[in-house]
C-alpha cells in the first residue's frame, strides 16, 4: 500500500486537530476508536517519526505465508494446510516496516477483547441467569480464541528476537482489583477480581508464560535450562483493572511503545535507511 494513499486521511486529520493530542482530545468519543483505527493512527505517527522508513498496514495474513516462513527455518515445518485460503485476522491488524533488504517485517499486531457485561448490567439494574435473579453472569470462554492468533503470529515470527503482539482486555471477566457497583435501586454489588466464576485472566496468561500483565514484553526472553537456551515469545497483555472501557489515548501510547521496541530490535536491518543522508 502506497504511503500517501494510506496516510492522507489521518494526515489531514492531524493538521486540523493539531496532531495526536487533538485526535484523542476531550471531544473524542471512546466508542469511535476501534483498535484497528488506532493502529492506523500509529502507522501515521511512525511515518512522521521515521520519514526514512516505509510502513504498511494489513488486516490479515494468509496461513500459506506463515507456513512459508516456517519452511525457511526448517523444511519439516509448515507442511500442513487443508484450506488454501485460510488466514488470520487480528482485530487491530498488522503494522509492518520494510527493511534494508526490501522485506516486510512485523512491527505491531493488536487485538482488543471485551468479555463480561456485569458492570453494565448492574448499572442498568438488569438481572441475569436462567431465572433472571442473579447479579453476575458466569464467565464464558470466547476469549480463548485469541490463543490461535497469538500462536500463528508466533509461528510467523519464529526467526525473530522480538514478538510485538499486544492484547487489550476489558470487561468484568478481566478485573485486577475488587470493585463495587451500585444498582439503580441503590443496592451495592461487589465484584471480586479473584473469583473463579468471574475472572478469566488466568486463561490467557499462558500466552505470556505467567509474566506480569500491563507490561511491554515485546523483546523475546531467553531462559537457560540444563545448559540449553530456550527462546520465549510472550504476548504483551494489558487489562483494564476496573473492567471499564479503554482510553484510546492510553491504547495508542502502549502501541507506540511496543512499535518502538520492535524498531529497536530491527535496528541493524534498518540501518542503511535510517542513516541515509545523515
Amino acid at each position: 500500500m502506497a504511503k500517501k494513499s494510506q496516510s492522507n486521511r489521518l494526515t489531514e486529520q492531524h493538521k486540523r486537530s493539531k496532531g495526536v493530542v487533538g485526535i484523542f482530545g476531550e471531544d473524542a468519543k471512546v466508542h469511535d476508536f476501534t483498535v484497528g483505527k488506532i493502529s492506523r493512527i500509529v502507522v501515521d505517527q511512525l511515518y512522521k517519526k521515521y520519514p526514512q522508513l516505509s510502513f504498511r498496514y494489513r488486516t490479515s495474513i494468509k496461513k500459506e505465508e506463515i507456513n512459508a516462513a516456517l519452511q525457511k527455518i526448517d523444511p519439516e515445518l509448515g507442511q500442513t494446510l487443508f484450506v488454501s485460503k485460510s488466514s488470520i485476522k487480528p482485530d487491530g491488524g498488522i503494522v509492518e516496516v520494510k527493511d534494508d533488504g526490501g522485506n516486510w517485517r512485523i512491527v505491531l499486531v493488536t487485538e482488543a477483547k471485551h468479555q463480561g457485561k456485569d458492570i453494565e448490567n448492574i448499572k442498568k439494574g438488569i438481572l441475569v441467569g436462567k431465572n433472571s435473579d442473579q447479579d453476575l453472569m458466569a464467565a464464558g470462554n470466547a476469549i480463548e480464541r485469541s490463543h490461535k492468533n497469538i500462536s500463528e503470529i508466533a509461528n510467523l515470527m519464529l526467526s525473530e528476537i522480538y514478538f510485538p503482539y499486544v492484547l487489550f482486555l476489558e470487561g468484568s471477566n478481566f478485573l485486577t482489583k475488587n470493585i463495587s457497583i451500585e444498582r439503580p435501586d441503590g443496592r451495592i454489588v461487589d465484584l471480586e477480581y479473584n473469583s473463579g466464576a468471574l475472572n478469566r485472566l488466568d486463561r490467557l496468561t499462558s500466552a505470556n508464560y505467567g509474566m506480569p500483565i500491563d507490561k511491554n514484553l515485546c523483546l523475546n526472553k531467553f531462559v537457560k535450562n540444563n545448559n540449553k537456551v530456550v527462546m520465549l515469545q510472550a504476548a504483551s497483555i494489558y487489562s483494564q483493572g476496573d473492567g471499564l472501557s479503554w482510553d484510546p489515548k492510553k491504547m495508542f501510547e502502549v502501541m507506540m511503545d511496543v512499535s518502538s521496541t520492535s524498531l529497536k530490535a530491527l535496528g541493524g536491518d534498518l540501518f542503511a535507511q535510517l542513516t541515509a543522508g545523515s
